[in-house]
Order: structure tokens, then sequence, then C-alpha cells
């Protein structure tokens, strides 16, 4: 009796594999980072550092049409992010990100041309940032069907989790005019649930034969006292030819509390692109840092990207 269980549960496991395992592929990309950084206004040592990534991909497609996705990355020997896409087809894309997730607020938060980074980006001390957005693990990404041409829409749902509410976060595209694209973003994060701040973003593009130029408006909304901010960024960047690109932005944070200065920036950046290999570099200027007044700071840095 005994050896027709362990018969009967071998038979069991085997099926049970068998139906769980889909064909699919395997993949692993990656990319090393040197950076060369330095500011004005604060003693960083040795100006030197390195980053890299690697990600771990697996795909592969089910029997009713849909296809799974599996990505994995680790930055610096350290979990940085994972998730599961599911693509559905006419029924949209769900991904659910189990470490590192956010929404199209954070996404969106400065969506200006730039050659290497924003124009807040390269200077030292604790700024004011260009929009909050909700992040976290374990939420929902889900990208719509086109309910009409040009449109693309997603919604972004975080669980609550311990001291919190859940979040809840909605964004849309529109690329319908040639060369134009318009977004918006917007929704509550609630990831505090003392204090839930409501952020609203919208920004647009222009495409012209070599040159990006673009403009942004946020505004943050938030319970906490005198902690409202609205974000403007300008920004225009011009491919020189399909290696080099060389770009200029310049943003404001205007802060509701009336003591605070408005925090003004401005960058000059290039992006240098040959084979497998990305040298990227920004000069930052930057008044008035988290809105104090006099605190003005200027940074650099320099990137040399392989990518494998």
């Amino acid at each position: 009796m005994d050896k027709l269980k362990k018969v009967g549960l071998t038979a069991l496991g085997t099926a049970l594999v068998s139906s769980a395992s889909v064909a699919g592929d395997m993949a692993v990309t990656g990319s090393a980072l040197m950076t060369f950084a330095g500011n004005n206004n604060t003693d960083t040592g040795n100006g030197w550092s390195m980053s890299d990534t690697m990600t771990f991909t697996g795909s592969g497609d089910l029997d009713n049409g849909w296809s799974v996705t599996f990505s994995h990355a680790i930055d610096g020997g350290a979990n940085d992010a994972n998730s599961i896409k599911i693509d559905t087809g006419d029924m949209g894309v769900l991904t659910f990100a189990g470490l590192g997730g956010s929404g199209p607020v954070a996404a969106n938060d400065d969506k200006m041309p730039s050659a290497n980074e924003e124009s807040w980006a390269n200077s030292a001390g604790t700024k004011t940032a260009a929009a909050t957005g909700a992040s976290g693990n374990n939420g929902f990404n889900y990208t719509l069907p086109e309910l009409m041409e040009n449109v693309s829409l997603e919604v972004y749902y975080l669980p609550s989790a311990a001291g919190s509410t859940s979040s809840f976060e909605y964004g849309a595209t529109y690329t319908g005019i040639d060369g134009l694209t318009i977004g918006y973003a917007g929704g509550d994060n609630e990831t505090t649930a003392t204090a839930t701040v409501e952020s609203t973003n919208l920004w647009a593009t222009y495409v012209y034969d070599s040159f990006t130029i673009g403009a942004q408006r946020n505004e943050t909304d938030s319970q906490t006292a005198l902690a409202d901010s609205d974000f403007d960024a300008y920004g225009v960047s011009y491919a020189v030819n399909d290696e080099l690109s060389v770009s200029y932005g310049i943003s404001t944070v205007e802060h509701e509390n009336s003591s605070k200065e408005d925090q003004d920036a401005a960058a000059v950046s290039f992006s240098y692109v040959t084979g497998g290999m990305t040298i990227s570099g920004s000069m930052a200027d930057v008044d008035n840092v988290g809105g104090t007044a006099s605190v003005d700071n200027s940074g650099y840095e320099l990137n040399v990207t392989f990518a494998f």
C-alpha cells in the first residue's frame, strides 16, 4: 500500500510540475556606471563613485494568449526591484511590483527634455522635490487598453500598510498631433496617514527637427500646514547628431510658507553615445535650496556608462 501511495504521489507531482511550467525565454541585461561629481559648498572627498545594475528577465506565453514577464533588478549587490507583468492584449497590461514600485506622479515629476539630469539635480543640500508621488512595495500599475486613438491611460494602486491608508494615482498621455506629447498625472499619496499629499502634474513637449522643447507645471497640496508648493519647469534639447545631444533647463519651486524663498535652478547637460558606452554630464546652479534664503549651491557630474 505504501508503494502505491508513493507511485501515486510521484505521478501527481509530475503532473503539477508539467501543468505549471510555461515555455519561455530568459535574459540578463546590465549596466555599470562610473561618476565623477562635486559641489561648491560641500566637501565630497573622493568625487569618484560607481554603481551597477543587473536585470534578470523571464517571459512566456500562456495558452489563453496572454504573456507574462518577470523582472528582477539587482543594484550594487542588493535587490532593487522586482515585478510581474501580465499582458492581456485587448484588456490592457497589469504590473505587480513586489519591490520598488511607484505610480504616474513620480514617473512624471519632471518630463523636461534633458541630455542627462534634471535642472535641480546636481547640487548639494536638501532640495524641494518636483513632486511627491506614492511609492512602496506590493503595488499595482494597470495600463488600460486604448480608449481612443493616441491616448494612453494608467492607474496605480498602493494598498494600505501599517500606519497608512491606500494610495491611488492616475495618468494620461496624448500623442495625436505630430511631434507633440501632452501628459497629465494626479492622485493622493497617503503613505503617511496624517499627511496626505495631493499632486497634479501637467506637461508638454514638442519635437521640431533636431530640437525638443518642453514646459511643465506641478501642484502639490499637503495636509501638513504651510507645506504646499508649485513647480514650474522649462527645457530645450538639441540633437547635434545621432551620437551627441545637449540641453538647457530651468525650474522654480514656489512655497506656500511665506518664510521660504523661491527655489530657482538651471542646468546645462550633454550626452554622447558610442556603441555600448554613454558619456554624459551636467552643471547646475540652485539658488535658495529648499527655500532657504542665500543658500546657493552649484554642482557638476560626469558619467561613463557601459551597457551589456
